[in-house]
């Protein structure tokens, strides 16, 4: 009957304790910013390209050149920027590892020996009292968590969103890194063919010079022809060394993205500019967060924080576990294992927050604050990617349009070279008249590679503000970037 009566105490004070948990208040939450719906990222209406599409996983292979691709394997294989990546991803498993080792059931053994006099005129009488006992206590001790409110469960879920996120920043990475290496290598591709044509002009204008200089010794012509032939050439061998150090530069640059050593490019040589017109998808929307690994990893940090906020106020809610310990626990140790010396306890701890100066509420306000501070970010990285796109876009369009005035203007030039060798080859037009007209062409060459490589290192921008072939799983079924709202 006593055991019954205790039993129902026992309950009683835990129904007391729940009835006093249903009086914490949990402040409610006024400051949460909305998300930017990415059904509504959408380019302008005029922002269109000669195809449609959205770029392939190694989309650099449709180049054509067996140089970039290995260049491109080699970077993604030794980058040191990837190593630090993916070694993020390790602490976010290790992270994961801590939160779910801290749920479930725990079992310690734990051993305490200690001697003590007690004293004569203390609690315990003679002949306990004014005597020394050593007392030896070795036990099992096991717990339970039994997580009535979701506080762990909320921590897990949000490791896992960490360890999404770094997946999500590797594959940033990978991209970004593919990209940079494909507009150095352009860039130096480039490099080298204007280097090529500068030299072919250079030798040209030497050529003229010295027509210009028999010229002068036949009374035909005046001394300032000479000099400006002469300032163009100057101008020229200026212009070739500052390529050549450009040249040099990129170089080592393209050196340093792939992380290796002096002689690593040793074998790459020149090859023609590729032709490959971009692509540009007909509409952006919630396709585009699929495809941009920035947005992927911006997102799952949003889905972390949220996380966080739902363990934050598990706290508000008091804390039930399970504990059960066995052992024994004697003051001789020869009577340390016999039965009348054994322990045994089981039952539900309780731990209900009433004050604590305030830092549940500050930890739930910080929680939220962050949660705000990533939903901004996110904001603003939807913003970007979709000003990026456009931006590449029409700057594709423009130095397409560029291309096509280039081309016109190169097909006259190269009409009246033509004329020229005709008349020359009549003796209708001297030397330096012929020469004029060839260093027309190759201006009109160096011009068209200016803009091809422009065009390239667009394209490849392009490429990387579309995605760069990742691609994703979300809920289309939710606009707001597929995340949970409160």
């Amino acid at each position: 009957m006593n055991q019954i009566i205790k039993f129902k105490s026992k309950l009683a004070s835990c129904v007391l304790l729940l009835g006093i948990s249903g009086c914490v208040a949990i402040p409610a939450d006024r400051m949460a910013l909305p998300q930017q719906d990415m059904a509504r990222a959408q380019l302008a209406a005029n922002i269109k390209l000669a195809r449609d599409g959205w770029p392939a996983a190694q989309w650099w292979s449709g180049y054509g050149d067996a140089q970039l691709d290995r260049l491109i394997a080699q970077a993604l294989q030794d980058s040191p920027t990837l190593q630090a990546a993916g070694a993020r991803i390790g602490s976010a498993r290790a992270a994961l590892k801590q939160d779910t080792s801290a749920r479930g059931l725990n079992v310690d053994f734990s051993a305490d020996s200690n001697r003590q006099r007690y004293s004569a005129n203390g609690l315990f009488p003679p002949p306990i009292g004014g005597a020394y006992y050593t007392e030896t206590t070795p036990q099992i001790v096991a717990s339970y968590d039994v997580d009535w409110w979701g506080k762990h469960k909320a921590l897990i879920a949000a490791a896992l969103g960490e360890i999404n996120a770094r997946q999500a920043d590797y594959a940033q990475a990978e991209r970004t890194l593919a990209a940079a290496v494909a507009q150095s290598y352009f860039t130096l591709q480039g490099g080298w063919a204007r280097l090529d044509n500068l030299r072919h002009m250079q030798q040209l204008q030497s050529e003229l010079v010295a027509d210009k200089v028999k010229r002068i010794a036949h009374g035909v012509a005046a001394i300032d022809s000479e000099r400006q032939a002469e300032t163009e050439l100057a101008n020229l061998k200026q212009q070739t060394a500052l390529l050549e150090t450009q040249i040099a530069r990129e170089r080592e640059a393209l050196r340093a993205l792939l992380g290796a050593d002096a002689r690593a490019l040793e074998d790459i040589g020149a090859r023609p500019l590729p032709e490959l017109p971009a692509a540009l998808p007909r509409s952006l929307g919630i396709e585009l967060l699929a495809r941009r690994p920035d947005l992927q990893a911006a997102r799952w940090h949003v889905e972390a924080s949220l996380e966080r906020i739902e363990s934050a106020e598990a706290s508000f809610y008091p804390d039930i576990n399970l504990t059960a310990s066995f052992g024994t626990d004697a003051v001789t140790l020869d009577k340390l294992f016999s039965a009348a010396s054994r322990t045994l306890y089981f039952g539900p701890t309780v731990t209900l927050p009433l004050f604590d100066s305030g830092r549940l509420k500050a930890r739930l306000g910080a929680a939220r604050t962050q949660r705000n501070e990533l939903i901004a970010d996110y904001n603003q990285a939807v913003v970007n990617a979709v000003r990026e796109v456009a931006q590449e876009g029409v700057s594709l369009q423009g130095l397409q349009k560029q291309l096509d005035e280039q081309a016109a203007s190169a097909a006259a030039t190269d009409a009246l070279l033509h004329s020229v060798e005709a008349r020359y080859q009549r003796g209708l037009a001297d030397r330096g008249t012929l020469l004029s007209a060839e260093l027309a062409v190759d201006r009109q060459q160096d011009t068209r590679l200016q803009l091809k490589d422009q065009q390239l290192l667009t394209n490849v921008a392009l490429v990387k503000a579309l995605g760069g072939g990742y691609r994703a799983q979300v809920d289309r079924t939710n606009s707001a970037a597929a995340t949970k709202q409160e």
